[in-house]
């Protein structure tokens, strides 16, 4: 059976690598078309070069940017609006014309807010969630958008998560006056081994060097020892939510790697 295609959309460059770094090598390697959409940074910065770097170890193609600046870089944009400032339908509209160009089978993004299992609770993360739903919705209908292309709906749709079994071990790493969000275990609908692919995802970490450099999660990942890395990062976890016309399940077990099913 075919791997489905699968579009990653996240806030900044090194989220897809952190999140869904595992799952995307996974697909990439079995022969699926994978790709990223990242809603900051623009071309021409150092980020969105390392972006590109790391894209390529998780052979998910080459960068595709929404164009909005960091919340908290403002140089990450020149000149363009911040991603919690700018107006939601012109945000939509941009992700809109991304699906439909990349049509895929499964869209994962970050999850909907900080209760839902956002490590970090980071507005553009919260954010992107918001313009993710509501564009994969739209991406279906043939009536909005049609400047960006024919209608095209994914068949499923994750967020990344963080089930409470593993409060402990990502307290350790983020310290203890970060806040750590997690749900409960039996909430978690897929959970991912990519043990097999966590070199490629380290790797792929890795190449976000500004962050490595500035000591942030990549940073961290980079020090720790096989044990501790594969404990915190060999498993990736996430949320099912309805897409489109199809409802919502409580719990589907998915098989590695993540299928549309």
């Amino acid at each position: 059976m075919s791997m489905p295609s699968l579009l990653g959309v996240f806030a900044h460059p090194d989220d897809e690598s952190l999140s869904a770094g595992g799952v995307l090598a996974c697909h990439a390697q079995a022969g699926a078309r994978t790709g990223v959409v990242t809603a900051t940074w623009v071309q021409d910065t150092p980020r969105a070069a390392e972006l590109g770097q790391a894209l390529r170890i998780l052979g998910a193609g080459t960068p595709r940017l929404l164009g909005y600046a960091d919340a908290r870089v403002p140089e990450s944009a020149p000149g363009c609006p911040r991603l919690v400032k700018a107006p939601l339908e012109e945000a939509v509209h941009r992700l809109v014309a991304q699906l439909r160009e990349f049509r895929p089978e499964v869209v994962i993004t970050h999850d909907a807010h900080d209760a839902h299992g956002g490590l970090s609770g980071d507005p553009d993360h919260v954010h992107t969630h918001r313009i993710t739903v509501l564009a994969v919705h739209a991406a279906g209908l043939d009536q909005l958008y049609p400047d960006t292309g024919p209608a095209w709906q994914p068949q499923a749709g994750y967020s990344v998560t963080h089930p409470h079994s593993e409060l402990a071990a990502h307290r350790g790493l983020v310290g203890r006056r970060k806040a750590v969000h997690t749900v409960p275990d039996e909430q978690v609908t897929a959970s991912v081994d990519v043990a097999e692919w966590l070199g490629v995802k380290t790797a792929a970490v890795l190449a976000h060097r500004s962050e490595v450099q500035r000591g942030g999660l990549p940073a961290q990942l980079g020090a720790l020892d096989p044990v501790a890395r594969r404990e915190l990062f060999g498993t990736e976890h996430f949320l099912r939510h309805a897409v489109g016309h199809l409802p919502a399940v409580e719990r589907e077990p998915i098989a590695q790697p993540v299928t549309a099913g």
